[in-house]
């Protein structure tokens, strides 16, 4: 199954989603991410978090949705905070989307435990519902169940 990980400026959330979606995987997922108003690069704390849990990171830039256009694409997730008013993009493709609000760690503030803490939740949150997708992928679920659990899985964080 191949996602497709959306944040406006794809420099913190869908970047984090991707790299986690790809290192744990396990060849039944893969992601790719974009933003509709992309970043000139990574945030920093982005890659060190990563990096920081093993994820490599090597792979990973800024890009705009416009490169994966043509894409073949089986889920479009958004992970944008409509909670803290950031205008979401939404991706106009024919793909099945869903929607993770999650809080941007990179804009905390306070010390350096502070963030380090709310970037470990943010890769906990998400390892942890690519873990669950894969599990159902290895369940067979349906398109239609499959599609209602990955929507779902934004009221379990």
């Amino acid at each position: 199954m191949k996602i497709l990980f959306i944040c406006t400026h794809n420099r913190c959330r869908s970047i984090l989603a991707e790299a986690i979606c790809n290192y744990y995987g396990d060849g039944l997922l893969e992601a790719i991410s974009a933003g509709s108003s992309p970043a000139e690069k990574v945030h920093p704390l982005t890659l060190h978090a990563l990096e920081a849990k093993g994820i490599p990171t090597d792979s990973l830039n800024s890009q705009s949705w416009d490169v994966f256009e043509d894409a073949d694409i089986d889920y479009v997730i958004t992970v944008c905070d409509k909670a803290a008013n950031e205008p979401c993009p939404v991706w106009f493709g024919n793909v099945a989307q869903a929607h993770w609000g999650l809080e941007d760690p990179s804009t905390i503030e306070g010390d350096e435990e502070t963030i380090n803490a709310a970037f470990s939740r943010t890769i906990e949150i998400l390892q942890g519902r690519i873990t669950q997708i894969k599990q159902w992928l290895r369940q067979g679920l349906v398109e239609e169940e499959l599609f209602a659990r990955i929507t779902a899985l934004a009221k379990n964080s």
